[in-house]
């Protein structure tokens, strides 16, 4: 009796208490079940890419720029979402928080947009004497052997918005990062960033783009800007490499869902080249790099789930080159994109050459041998 008395007079006291420890515990439950609550919520805010952009975008300024690449790792996106570029919108941000120590942050997913942005973040802010700076993030930047040069791809985005989507000018700053440890190959590789900004990018200034676009690209000479004579020679491939929307776009197809019935119409235009022109092979090839994120109907940020049927679907688009030796082009090109500089599990090249094999042995061959060129490429050697 003398406990029950004593627990009834504390129990008014022990309530709040325990009402608090369950609040408290459901907190916590909360938080360890659904930790990431825009991961269910971004359904809310997919009726347009613009409309994902601007949530990715207040998500990276309301709670953080690491936070918000947790949620594009995370998050169920419609398919043929174009994940670099949301992983741009939020490098953006991180560069903002960050500065240039945003650099260790980074991560090589997304196609290494994060390190693309805080380079592209220190060249807009301080101009050409960055370049030291930009080139010390650039051999910080995640992935592979690879990694450093790709870097520079990414300033190249950069290099075009900050000469106002002046090629000529472009070129010029761009030939200012090589550096002769990497056989000057950041030249080439700022350029090439530079030509897929000048087709498809814009983000940093539109106005500026799309009355500067027309200067460069157009369908009565498809090649251009790479065959004009202000593309240096030593740079020119790079730029082949990048073209490819634009003549998908000058043979009267969508750049960025194109009709497959347009690609022999595109691949033939490369065949204005000279026969046995290095350019021309560059030119054919690179139309595979384009067709896995065109054939790709799942989601894109990671490439080692590409199906069968997605792998099947792109070998078919190369056949449209219009001959064998075409056609080995493009597939190595597509080999090259899955490879992705030794930073993608190398199973999926494997699985891309025996499906290939189950139709034709001899590409099979062809295919596992040039993976293995790939590999002798990007995997660090050390001297004994």
């Amino acid at each position: 009796m003398r406990v029950s008395m004593t627990l009834r007079r504390m129990l008014p006291k022990l309530i709040p208490f325990f009402l608090l420890c369950v609040i408290v515990g459901y907190g916590y439950y909360v938080r360890a079940i659904r930790p990431y609550p825009e991961v269910t919520d971004i359904v809310h805010h997919e009726d347009s890419f613009s409309e994902l952009n601007s949530y990715f975008k207040d998500i990276a300024v309301k709670k953080g720029a690491l936070y918000a690449f947790e949620i594009l790792r995370r998050a169920p996106l419609p398919p043929q979402t174009d994940i670099h570029l949301l992983g741009h919108t939020v490098g953006d941000e991180l560069y903002k928080q960050y500065g240039k120590d945003a650099i260790q942050y980074c991560t090589d997913e997304f196609r290494n947009a994060c390190s693309h942005t805080v380079v592209v973040g220190l060249l807009l802010d301080y101009g050409e004497k960055a370049l030291d700076d930009i080139s010390e993030s650039c051999k910080k930047a995640p992935g592979g052997s690879g990694a450093y040069t790709m870097c520079f791809h990414g300033l190249g985005h950069g290099v075009l918005a900050y000469e106002n989507y002046n090629l000529e000018k472009t070129i010029a700053l761009c030939k200012k990062t090589g550096t002769r440890a990497a056989q000057f190959e950041e030249y080439p590789q700022c350029v090439g960033g530079a030509i897929m900004e000048l087709i498809s990018g814009g983000g940093h200034s539109p106005e500026v783009w799309s009355t500067m676009r027309p200067q460069y690209l157009t369908t009565a000479d498809p090649l251009s800007p790479c065959d004009k004579p202000y593309m240096p020679k030593e740079v020119r491939a790079f730029c082949y490499i990048y073209v490819t929307p634009h003549l998908i776009e000058a043979a009267g197809g969508d750049k960025n869902h194109p009709d497959p019935a347009v690609f022999p119409k595109a691949f033939s235009l490369c065949r204005a080249l000279p026969v046995g022109d290095q350019d021309r092979d560059v030119c054919i090839g690179s139309f595979g790099k384009e067709f896995i994120w065109w054939a790709r109907q799942s989601d894109a940020r990671d490439i080692t789930t590409l199906t069968d049927e997605e792998l099947a679907r792109m070998t078919s688009w190369c056949s449209r080159s219009g001959n064998a030796h075409d056609t080995t082009l493009c597939v190595e090109s597509i080999q090259d994109s899955l490879y992705w500089g030794g930073e993608n599990d190398p199973k999926i090249s494997a699985h891309f050459c025996a499906l290939l094999g189950v139709q034709d042995p001899v590409a099979e061959r062809s295919c596992t041998s040039y993976v293995q060129v790939l590999t002798d490429r990007y995997t660090p050697h050390t001297s004994k």
